[in-house]
């Protein structure tokens, strides 16, 4: 298989931006391949996947593109005050991808996925563009920003309140307000895990709960482990199950 960096211009960030991409080897076949877009967190970039995970082996002999984005520390949102990191993924960089490689240009031809601020992001582009995306899987995913206080941040960090305004609650940055409105004909196969020492974990079973509530299909699970490499790496593996199931090649 092949991995890429690729350097591009981003015109939602009116700036240069970034992704990897890992493509299939030849002898799985001409293509055209489903896309994955594989997000990170808050901390991380477009490297880290590939850098503290074995992604590119876990994909080894699959019809499957992988795009790992640089989404910066922007939670995939258009900050009301700041950069547009959703219309510049799932807008410019999903344009460029079909644009560049033999991608399979439709909605079964795409799923995201992320961990923590990513798992956010995946949840996010797949209800909010359930047009692109028919699956997303969040991995320890800050699943209700937007919708209450993260873990320790209940005094309001300016960093979030730029992204998300003032008052973010049931507005567009609010996953539980998404969920609600999306239309059941077109919901995305949804997959939620978390480790059970995880700092996110009742913001998991709380979106789980808001889900089961207003009747939104969905996979959810525990693990042991806790907000790291060690716990992403082992479950990034039943997320190449999950969307390979769901989409079409």
């Amino acid at each position: 298989m092949a991995f890429c960096e690729l350097r591009y211009f981003s015109p939602a960030l009116q700036k240069q931006s970034a992704a990897n991409v890992i493509l299939p080897d030849p002898e799985v076949g001409p293509g055209p391949y489903p896309v994955l877009y594989l997000l990170h967190g808050l901390s991380d970039d477009q490297t880290i996947w590939h850098r503290r995970t074995s992604i590119e082996r876990y994909v080894a002999g699959l019809p499957l593109i992988v795009v790992m984005p640089d989404g910066g520390r922007g939670f995939y949102a258009d900050a009301v005050h700041g950069f547009a990191y959703e219309t510049a993924i799932a807008g410019d960089l999903v344009q460029l991808i079909d644009g560049t490689f033999k991608t399979l240009p439709v909605r079964e031809g795409r799923a995201v996925a992320g961990l923590s601020m990513g798992g956010y992001g995946a949840v996010r582009y797949a209800l909010r563009r359930p047009d692109l995306f028919c699956a997303a899987v969040s991995h320890s995913g800050a699943l209700l920003f937007g919708h209450r206080p993260l873990p320790g941040d209940e005094s309001g960090n300016p960093e979030f309140v730029r992204i998300l305004g003032e008052s973010p609650a049931g507005g567009p940055n609010d996953l539980c307000a998404a969920a609600a409105a999306t239309d059941p004909e077109q919901q995305p196969a949804l997959r939620i895990d978390c480790g059970v020492d995880d700092f996110l974990l009742e913001d998991n079973r709380a979106f789980h709960a808001h889900l089961d509530e207003i009747g939104y299909p969905h996979e959810y699970a525990e693990f042991p482990g806790a907000h790291d490499w060690g716990y992403w790496d082992t479950h990034v593996q039943e997320t190449l199950r999950f969307v390979m199931a769901r989409m079409r090649g």
